[in-house]
């Protein structure tokens, strides 16, 4: 269960605008650019095949195991080998990739990709064993979506070879009734970028047209009570998912 080359024309960004009108958000506030940060040992990239190209992003959980990441559920696809890197840079190496051994999705994605359950949650592994969380220095709990004027902080990396985390520190509203959150320039591969507040991930870029598809909004499915009893069957160690591929935004 892992990511599909197919991600690479469609992954979640907010990097085009869609004409026309907009919904107004709850909260009134002008857009937040973002930047490259200093990077978070427990954000990381997702790459799809040879390790060479970072299509999505995904960060780590606090878990038993210490094997669990969670990331949107349109960067997962049944069929290819993906693996992700936490905290990568350009001084990643071998030892530093964790493979993608299972994939847990919403019964919601799993019928139909409703983009409301644009979530997953994957386990991990690497040749020598060890632990992820240990790695990454930590992981993050799951929390509920967070309520207007919630201020979060968001990172992650743009598709491509090598690159730095990108980061925005904003306010969440509600657009189209996703969560949201004005922040200027998210582009392709932020997918899946955790959405942090009280060291909880609160939400992850998608749901809406796979994150958004106007230049200064992001918006991420509703975290409730669905992502956690996904979390509580992943912690089980059952068997994953096969990833349904095909997603398709209205961008």
């Amino acid at each position: 269960m892992v990511l599909a080359a197919a991600l690479l024309v469609f992954t979640a960004s907010c990097a085009r605008a869609i004409p026309g009108a907009v919904e107004k958000s709850t909260i009134n506030t002008s857009p937040v650019p973002t930047s490259a940060v200093g990077a978070d040992p427990r954000v990381g990239a997702v790459f799809v095949g040879d390790k060479s190209m970072h299509v999505c992003s995904g960060s780590v959980l606090d878990s038993v195991a210490g094997d669990l990441i969670v990331t949107a559920a349109h960067c997962m696809a049944d069929g290819v080998d993906a693996f992700f890197v936490p905290g990568y840079d350009k001084d990643a190496d071998d030892k530093d990739y964790w493979r993608i051994d299972a994939v847990y999705l919403d019964p919601r994605w799993m019928a139909d990709q409703d983009p409301l359950a644009d979530f997953a949650i994957a386990r991990v592994s690497r040749d020598g064993g060890g632990s992820l969380e240990r790695q990454a220095g930590g992981g993050f709990a799951i929390g509920s979506a967070p309520g207007d004027g919630t201020e979060v902080t968001v990172t992650g990396y743009a598709i491509g070879v090598g690159g730095e985390q990108l980061g925005c520190r904003a306010r969440t509203g509600m657009l189209h009734g996703y969560p949201s959150v004005p922040c200027a320039g998210f582009v392709n591969g932020t997918s899946g970028a955790p959405w942090i507040a009280n060291s909880m991930v609160t939400g992850v870029i998608g749901g809406l047209d796979g994150g958004g598809c106007e230049q200064d909004v992001s918006y991420s499915p509703p975290f409730d009570g669905a992502i956690k009893q996904l979390l509580a069957r992943a912690e089980a160690g059952g068997p994953g998912d096969a990833a349904p591929m095909g997603f398709l935004s209205e961008c």
